[in-house]
């Protein structure tokens, strides 16, 4: 057995724990909810274990409390299919009074949310686990940390030991935790694997419907192509239509899309709106984003070399990594991840942003001394725009640059971090 990587979300889920009867985990699959879970369960059930999952799913219809005997915390993983159990698991908390009872893992949101009558409110509290960050996986220095970010530092001091190579092979290899420390050649199959697996069955568990697979390539390779814009749904299905003999309508790629969503493979980012001091019109369209950039890659097809030769594409999925690492970091500090787009054409990558209102500006740029300059010029025009007269200034402008040797500040405030160089 592998030995296990501490994960950020390790002590969030202690401090939940503390906070509420009982703590759902929700994720994509393979990503590590199970085995973060069991670092702190004292008694596990898994409702998908073959020998046991038919036994398991006709107890939870008739006697559920029974399953929910152990040692607390108790895991209940794939909760969702046997979704009666979010009731009896409320009840417990209940009837016990007290908190850290039970840890829920699903990679799927139940279909049969019906049979659940009660929201939880009060009693459950959630947590989202993604992908591993670089800095979990140990391919990021940690010398640069997000949260100290916050407090405006003079100056900023870390070495990038990742360059355009390692990048692009991370980017196909993804964050998931069972292909870290693998040989590359099968570190890279993982992500396929993956990939293959939602198009041939995960995509049809979360809505019961079953869809044609050539339909979910071609929608996901689309979905790939536009990482990190605010893409409608017509959008793609246009980019779809002309390798697929029959209509197709928005209806059926909002429902693929939806599915997608409802199994933690796509999450898309919502839009920042901040108070202006001018009356300028914001865009409020989601950016697209899978969850990890290496479902994208296998989508198109690409390896890691692909990558080094299409720079354009590597710029573009780089996004998605440095993405899902900032979603990491963000929820790690209490935060959310959010973009800026504006009717002038004027976009922030990502808007960090903390629940006790303080933010931080930050563009994505794979590196070269022009995009830099772009990047800080975009910061700086839209921290001009905001009126703090109503909301504070931003806590920091922030590149994210992919090459690099080192992370600095600039004379003009402006942070330059390599992705290889940041944590929480």
């Amino acid at each position: 057995m592998k030995e296990y990587k501490p994960r950020i979300v390790d002590d969030i889920l202690k401090d939940k724990l503390e906070a509420k009867g009982a703590v759902v985990i929700e994720g994509p699959k393979w990503c590590g909810k199970t085995t973060t879970a069991m670092q702190v369960a004292n008694s596990v059930l898994r409702m998908d274990e073959p020998s046991r999952r038919d036994a398991n799913i006709q107890l939870s219809e008739i006697a559920p409390e029974r399953l929910l005997q152990g040692e607390v915390p108790r895991l209940i993983d794939e909760w969702q299919i046997a979704p009666k159990l979010w009731d009896a698991a409320r009840y417990e908390v209940d009837t016990r009074g007290e908190e850290g009872q039970f840890i829920l893992t699903g990679s799927a949101v139940p279909v049969e949310s019906r049979e659940i009558t009660h929201s939880g409110t009060g009693r459950f509290t959630w947590l989202t686990m993604r992908p591993m960050s670089l800095y979990e996986s140990g391919e990021s220095s940690g010398e640069v940390s997000l949260e100290e970010l916050f407090k405006t530092p003079e100056q900023i001091v870390g070495t990038n030991s990742l360059d355009i190579g390692k990048l692009a092979f991370q980017i196909c290899r993804g964050g998931w935790p069972h292909a870290i420390g693998m040989r590359e050649k099968i570190a890279l199959t993982q992500a396929v694997d993956y990939y293959d697996a939602v198009v041939k069955s995960d995509i049809n568990r979360a809505d019961g419907v079953t869809k044609d697979p050539e339909r979910v390539k071609r929608l996901m390779r689309s979905f790939a192509r536009n990482q990190g814009g605010q893409v409608a749904n017509t959008v793609l299905r246009d980019d779809i239509q002309a390798n697929d003999t029959e209509s197709l309508s928005e209806d059926t790629i909002a429902s693929y899309i939806n599915a997608l969503k409802k199994i933690f493979v796509v999450e898309d980012m919502p839009a920042w709106n901040p108070n202006l001091r001018s009356k300028t019109s914001i865009r409020t369209t989601d950016t697209r984003y899978y969850v990890d950039p290496s479902i994208a890659t296998a989508a198109l097809g690409v390896g890691p070399n692909d990558l080094i030769n299409d720079l354009n594409t590597l710029g573009l999925l780089f996004e998605t990594l440095c993405v899902r690492d900032l979603r990491v970091y963000a929820e790690y500090l209490g935060g959310d991840v959010l973009h800026y787009r504006d009717k002038t054409g004027l976009e922030c990558d990502t808007v960090i942003h903390l629940r006790n209102g303080k933010y931080g500006l930050a563009e994505i740029k794979l590196g070269g001394q022009r995009l830099i300059e772009e990047g800080a010029a975009n910061l700086k025009t839209l921290a001009a725009k905001i009126d703090t007269t109503k909301m504070p200034a931003p806590s920091f402008m922030m590149i994210v640059v992919g090459t690099g040797e080192y992370a600095y500040r600039r004379e003009d405030g402006v942070y330059i971090v390599p992705i290889g160089c940041l944590k929480p």
